[in-house]
């Protein structure tokens, strides 16, 4: 089970150089791969009606493609991966675009984990309907390995209509998809469409639950197991080394092959307690 790190998106701050330092610090720990979250829009809670989501205006999101493109720059082995990048609200061949960019710069560092989404307000904000946005992510994937690997396409769908174009620079190889996610239907689709999963909770009776359906659905559809992947995440915060073990050991148990962990909510200052943290839990379940 590959080890890795979650960006504090909001303890971070905005100073290029900590960010820097955080994701340099990281691969010289040993991180393999480094998550980061997706929000485009805030919603301010002294709005008609209230507001009562995790977060609001006040919080930081740093925009992971872009934020990926500068930390390829600066780092030569963490893998980049979006824990999750809300699809169906961006517009497809925008995406499959910079995704590529960033593959190409980072020397094929970038995997892509991708969602739908909850919160109405960004949706609103980026003209997107927030019905159907389920259909919309299968419809996406789909043209996005297109657009990574065809010289020219002649695609329509039900919301994507290419004439006769493609993107350029491509990157050599499939940027691998991985989905984010519960619902029965997402499960589906990271069987029969996706490179992995990332399960939203922790290691309990349901991700095993969910980890089965996704298994009988791949095996429904003719495709092996080999390869696919299943992304945990563990906190900082609140833990134990003892703790931290059994965590890590209940997801080895159910198969992860990757768990990254967060430290953000610890009350940490700075990037040296970020690194210093993670080294901690490194330690711990190594």
């Amino acid at each position: 089970m590959k080890l890795g790190c979650v960006l504090p998106h909001n303890e971070i701050g905005t100073d290029p150089g900590a960010i820097k330092a955080y994701a340099q610090g990281a691969e010289a720990l040993g991180m393999t791969h480094m998550l980061l979250y997706d929000h485009v829009l805030g919603a301010d809670r002294n709005r008609p009606g209230g507001f009562d989501g995790p977060y609001d205006k006040d919080v930081q999101f740093h925009e992971p493609l872009t934020t990926f493109a500068f930390i390829a720059g600066v780092t030569s082995e963490i893998e980049m991966v979006t824990a999750i990048l809300i699809l169906p609200q961006r517009q497809t061949v925008l995406v499959a675009k910079q995704a590529a960019q960033v593959a190409i710069l980072s020397n094929n560092r970038l995997r892509l984990g991708v969602g739908t989404g909850w919160n109405k307000v960004e949706y609103v904000g980026l003209n997107v309907p927030f019905k159907q946005r389920g259909l919309r992510q299968e419809e996406q994937v789909k043209l996005l390995k297109l657009l990574w690997s065809e010289d020219s396409l002649d695609y329509t769908d039900e919301f994507h209509h290419i004439d006769l174009a493609s993107i350029n620079p491509r990157p050599t190889k499939q940027i691998p998809i991985w989905f984010g996610g519960s619902a029965p239907a997402l499960l589906d689709r990271a069987a029969r469409l996706g490179d992995g999963w990332l399960p939203l909770g922790g290691p309990s009776d349901g991700a095993k639950a969910a980890i089965d359906e996704i298994k009988k659905a791949r095996v429904q559809a003719g495709l092996s197991d080999n390869g696919f992947g299943i992304q945990a995440q563990a906190m900082y915060a609140g833990g134990t080394p003892e703790r931290w073990a059994k965590h890590a050991d209940k997801w080895r148990t159910l198969g992860a092959t990757h768990i990254a962990l967060r430290t953000d909510s610890a009350n940490l200052t700075g990037v040296d307690e970020h690194l210093r943290c993670m080294e901690e839990y490194k330690n711990a379940v190594s």
